[in-house]
């Protein structure tokens, strides 16, 4: 079994939004904005490769959106989901399968894309199981008027119609290496793939804890849908970590890509830096 962290680009958010309610006289110390309060963030997947099996976790923004929307997000960085997946010998059609945290747009924008005479849409990873919460994708057809810009139908009703579409549980078993919990805080029904690796237990956090500079409790999304549910199943998440040694992996940090955490006096801090690659 080998883990692959693949990058697919850098985009930008206001920074207010990904911090909530806490100063900019803080968070700014974290994530310089830029004139426009905007802040860059990543869109970091990870690939579990197992035998014959390819596991991609998310897969960034994607391309097939028009000029305008992606103005409003400011892409930039030399890396792409195709160009990663390349830099380990893989392409979009070795994925056997896909797993979707949740369905906001950049995390599963690249699971579509335009066919080659730009006529249709049709699943990027023709070959793939597409995962995805039962209660997520039910959110996402019907959403609430707080996620409703962030559930693009572009990007979801083309798993369904392909045939690919798959609902997962926590008893769901895609690889004997993998597990899956379920949080509820930034939107309903969001997965967290929990990967036993060379000894170490790597957690993808997706949006629950999506930098590095969101790990003191109070520092939550305004996207979240129940800020106060994130900061509980933070709390729970981090010191498990904590307790475990779980390796955390982070979706959005610009920084780094993962670490350890410890409990300190003042809570539960940063330990050390860690590179998937790295793990030995």
């Amino acid at each position: 079994m080998k883990l692959y962290t693949i990058e697919t680009g850098l985009f930008k958010l206001d920074g207010g939004a990904m911090f909530g309610v806490v100063p900019k006289t803080l968070w700014s110390k974290l994530n310089q904005p830029d004139e426009n309060n905007m802040i860059s963030l990543a869109m970091r997947c990870l690939l579990i490769e197992d035998g014959n099996q390819l596991i991609l976790i998310d897969n960034g923004i994607g391309n097939k959106q028009d000029e305008k929307f992606f103005s409003h997000y400011y892409l930039h960085g030399n890396d792409s989901l195709e160009k990663s997946l390349n830099k380990h010998g893989f392409s979009c059609d070795d994925i056997t399968d896909m797993v979707l945290t949740h369905l906001h747009f950049d995390h599963c924008g690249g699971s579509i894309i335009k066919s080659s005479d730009q006529t249709k849409l049709e699943p990027a990873f023709k070959h793939a199981n597409y995962w995805v919460g039962e209660e997520q994708w039910h959110e996402a057809l019907s959403p609430n008027a707080r996620e409703k810009a962030s559930f693009l139908k572009d990007n979801i009703l083309p798993i369904q119609q392909s045939g690919q579409l798959n609902f997962i549980t926590e008893a769901t078993e895609i690889n004997p290496n993998v597990n899956f919990k379920f949080s509820y805080g930034h939107t309903n029904g969001m997965v967290h793939p929990i990967i036993k690796y060379k000894g170490y237990t790597v957690v993808y956090l997706a949006d629950m804890i999506p930098t590095q500079a969101h790990i003191p409790l109070p520092y939550v999304m305004g996207y979240d849908v129940r800020p106060l549910d994130t900061m509980n199943e933070k709390k729970a998440m981090l010191n498990e970590a904590a307790d475990n040694s779980y390796v955390l992996f982070f979706e959005h940090d610009p920084y780094g890509e993962a670490c350890t955490v410890t409990v300190t006096d003042k809570g539960v801090k940063k330990q050390d830096d860690v590179r998937i690659a790295d793990l030995k």
